[in-house]
């Protein structure tokens, strides 16, 4: 097959470079730097896979910042491309995935899209009403951050929203290009699609808040948290897997795809969506009090990252534990390796980090990492397991 891909973020890379195997692919950004930096062999992201993909010669794939070249050389056009939540409009802002689409059909009329950025339930009826065409297809991506391309290889699921022979095809067109010996396929209807998409990430969430709950309950009545998670964790119907404590959910995908689910379900009975999405906000504000009621002078924030391995900081819990802290006029500096700037949000960004863990009466860190060993009585975590 000949597919371009439109959006080099962590799906669409992840995307390119899986399908590049056994397809014959064009990777398309807006972003020049980032497709000097991929012709040259260099990852604009953290992803031990996406590094290793890129070091290899017999994939074929050619990284290119010409649109119509892109449209005109493929079968299959998939659209990877950023959906950020609209706090004001309550709602995913999808305008990039439409501009792609005009732009697309204005060069070919008979352009088929593939929509791998997660849009709202209901989204992909409205497009193809609204450009007058049945070739826009919904497949849902489920990949962690920092190991997308690895998610891609060893898939827990391929759904794509179209029970037809060619969703048959594109469902085979990535299953072959996967490293797992059996993959479950799922073809179904569009909007049943992405309520998978949003439903999913969503219990996630709900499972991070969960046992950050429990995680609250233990600190505030002085139990050992630890033992009543391992506890709980040893009913197979629960299981101890995704059960760390930390300072609540974050990242580019579960804040938004949660506040999108909770859109969604207007008109619609519920309490628990809602909750969940309130639930981050409690977690947050908890330990922000937890480190303000020890009186620092300052506080060290040890990484802006959600988790280890990852240069990814958009939507971090920890920054909006920062901003709680600030606002009590506690005076806040930042250690983040992957920062070229002096001041991030008006906390000045220390490179030296001897000076970060002398200079700080408090680090706080969402999960606790070796280098911090020696100062380890400074740290305030509410990691348990040491895993992410």
């Amino acid at each position: 097959m000949k597919v371009s891909v439109f959006g080099l973020g962590y799906v669409g890379l992840a995307n390119a470079l899986l399908l590049s195997q056994n397809e014959q692919v064009k990777a398309y950004d807006i972003v020049e730097e980032k497709i000097s930096m991929l012709k040259n062999k260099k990852s604009p992201l953290e992803d031990p896979e996406i590094y290793e993909f890129l070091e290899r010669n017999d994939l074929n794939i050619e990284f290119t910042s010409d649109f119509d070249n892109a449209v005109k050389f493929a079968d299959y056009l998939i659209i990877a491309t950023p959906t950020d939540y609209d706090e004001r409009k309550n709602y995913f802002n999808t305008s990039t995935v439409e501009d792609v689409i005009k732009r697309a059909l204005e060069i070919r009329s008979d352009a088929t899209f593939i929509i791998k950025s997660t849009v709202p339930v209901g989204y992909t009826l409205e497009v193809q009403k609204s450009f007058n065409t049945k070739n826009i297809i919904f497949s849902p991506e489920f990949l962690r951050e920092g190991k997308a391309l690895y998610d891609n290889l060893y898939p827990s699921r391929i759904v794509v929203g179209e029970n037809s022979e060619r969703g048959t095809e594109i469902a085979n067109m990535f299953k072959s290009n996967t490293r797992k010996e059996k993959v479950e396929t799922l073809l179904t209807n569009p909007t049943e699609a992405e309520a998978i998409k949003l439903f999913s990430n969503t219990y996630l969430a709900l499972r991070v808040a969960y046992f950050n709950e429990l995680d609250t309950y233990a600190e505030v009545r002085n139990l050992d948290s630890k033992q009543i998670i391992e506890g709980v964790g040893l009913d197979p119907r629960i299981g101890s897997h995704y059960n760390n404590p930390s300072f609540g959910y974050g990242g580019y995908c579960l804040p938004k795809d949660t506040k999108q689910l909770r859109a969604n379900y207007e008109n619609v009975p519920s309490n628990i969506i809602g909750a969940i999405v309130d639930s981050n906000t409690t977690r947050k504000d908890f330990i922000a009090d937890q480190i303000i009621s020890k009186n620092p002078k300052i506080v060290g924030i040890y990484r802006l990252t959600m988790k280890a391995n990852s240069d990814n900081f958009r939507y971090s819990s920890i920054q909006g534990v920062m901003k709680r802290i600030k606002a009590k006029g506690i005076e806040v500096v930042v250690y983040e390796p992957t920062l070229n700037m002096d001041n991030f949000y008006n906390s000045k960004v220390i490179e030296d980090f001897n000076e970060f863990k002398e200079l700080s009466d408090i680090i706080i860190s969402n999960r606790l990492e070796s280098v911090l060993e020696d100062v380890v009585d400074k740290v305030y975590t509410r990691d348990i397991f040491g895993t992410d």
